[in-house]
């Protein structure tokens, strides 16, 4: 009978490992707090020769307006669907940059075992896939 993945590995590592090291990285990912700041100021910003320029976020919806409505008038005019599409990506873009990520406050021993669980379950579930002599 052949073990985890087909390999002469231990089966038992392989669940042991599996169920550590899903339990450390969701303890890790639900310690994680993600905010954004999207829509509050600028959205992007270029600076140079002692100028500032910014672009916020309800300035894409200018272009996203006309390239809609090009569009409506004319659903083959490759420019409405440029200004559309380049809004909507630049958007989503903004928004993916404008999150941050923050660490809840933890004790270091809650940080310890989390890393002990997600990295020590990672190496017990590849030690059960390689085959053992």
């Amino acid at each position: 009978m052949k073990g985890a993945g087909g390999t002469s590995g231990g089966i038992g590592q392989f669940f042991i490992g599996l169920i550590m090291m899903c339990t450390g990285f969701y303890l890790l990912l639900n310690s994680i707090s993600v905010s954004s700041n999207f829509g509050s100021g600028r959205l992007y910003g270029l600076s140079g020769y002692g100028m500032n320029y910014s672009v916020t976020s309800g300035m894409i919806m200018i272009p996203f307006i006309f390239g809609v409505g090009m569009i409506f008038y004319n659903g083959k005019n490759w420019l409405g669907w440029l200004l559309t599409l380049g809004s909507i990506a630049s958007l989503i873009f903004g928004v993916i940059a404008s999150i941050r990520f923050h660490f809840v406050n933890m004790s270091a021993f809650d940080l310890i075992v989390i890393l002990v669980l997600a990295i020590g379950g990672l190496g017990l579930f590849l030690r059960s896939l390689k085959t053992s002599d």
